[in-house]
Parts: structure tokens; sequence; C-alpha cells
């Protein structure tokens, strides 16, 4: 079938996403030019997330401002820093309602196979932040993965030069899943199990 341009170009787009093969994308394409105009306000906010949107100078989490709400609130626990691999881990984190502390985004996990080092996630920037400051503990909360592991792993070394505690979420969490995919209950049990990795 014979296509405008336009709309195949948009098929293309579609296909890029996470999760979106061609049929889907075709779909999601028709879909967007039939609708009404209110399609133009999804359009919209996505350039202005686009836009708007940037990483806390602090832990690295998506922000509108310099620093997040979370690193801005005197209500959080300042001893306690949670590292993760992605924003959208701190969601399924916070949905618990057992965390009250701060957050890293580590924004990836070490991954030699795809070439990715501790120098390409923002591991230096949690080193730099635990030098000038009071944390007590880390709890790890990378995905169980072989990359996760890894991580941790690695982690749990480097912050070995400080009188940190380093403690591992437990593995509530099925092995080869993401941190985003764990419901309430799964997400508690692993964090209240989180174990000392030294």
């Amino acid at each position: 079938m014979n296509l405008p341009f336009a709309i195949e170009r948009l098929i293309e787009e579609f296909t890029r996403l996470p999760g979106i093969g061609v049929k889907t994308a075709q779909r999601l394409a028709f879909f967007v030019i039939e609708a009404d105009d209110e399609i133009l306000n999804l359009s919209e906010a996505i350039v202005r997330a686009k836009r708007e949107i940037k990483y806390c100078n602090i832990c690295y989490n998506f922000s509108e401002e310099d620093l997040c709400p979370i690193c801005k609130s005197q209500k959080r626990d300042q001893s306690t820093i949670c590292v993760v691999e992605e924003p959208k881990d701190i969601l399924s984190i916070e949905k618990t309602k057992e965390y009250n502390g701060l957050y890293h985004v580590l924004h990836g996990a070490i991954s030699p196979l795809e070439g990715i080092g501790p120098e390409d996630i923002k591991i230096r920037e949690l080193i730099t932040r635990l030098a000038d400051s009071n944390i007590e503990e880390i709890i790890v909360a990378t995905n169980p993965t072989i990359e996760g592991e890894a991580t941790s792993v690695y982690l749990s070394k480097l912050i070995s030069q400080f009188d940190i505690l380093v403690t591992r979420i437990a593995h509530g969490i099925p092995v080869g899943s993401g941190i985003e995919y764990a419901d309430e209950i799964t997400m508690t049990k692993a964090l209240e199990g989180r174990r000392k990795l030294r």
C-alpha cells in the first residue's frame, strides 16, 4: 500500500517507541490523522515536556527546576540515598510509602557487552555527592539482572572508601524483570528485605 510520505514518516517514528511494532504504529498513525484537534494537545504536551524537563542537579531525577521536589524537601530522611537505574524506578519505590530518603539516578547500568562502563552512567556524581554529605546508608536498588548485579557490586567496592552502610534490596522482584513492573507489595518486601553488601 502506497501511503503519503507524512504518514509513512509518522509510522516510522512510532516504531522507534519501546514496545511498538509496525502494526501498532500503523494503528496509532491512522488514529492521529483521523483524531479531532485534541490530538494537538498531545503534541504540545510532548514538545513542552522535551523543552522543560531536565535533570535535578543533585539526584539526576527528572525535574522542571534545578532541584526536584524530593531533593528540595526537608521532610525526607537526609541520611539515606536509594540508588536506582532510571527515573521511572523512583515511582515504583515511592508507591510503597515505605521509603522516605533521597535518591540517586544512575541513568543506566554497567554493561560491558553493550559498551556501557562506569564512566557512562552517573556513578562519579554519586561518589562526589557522598564526599560532601552526611549519608549513613546507601540502598542499591538496581534491577535484578546481570547488569544490575554488576553495577551493585561495583558500587559496593567504590563506596567502601566511605564509612557508609551499603545495602541491596532483596529479590522480591523476579530476576530478569525491572523495578518499574513491581507492584507495591513486592516493592515493599524488597525494601524491607534489603541486605548488607559489605
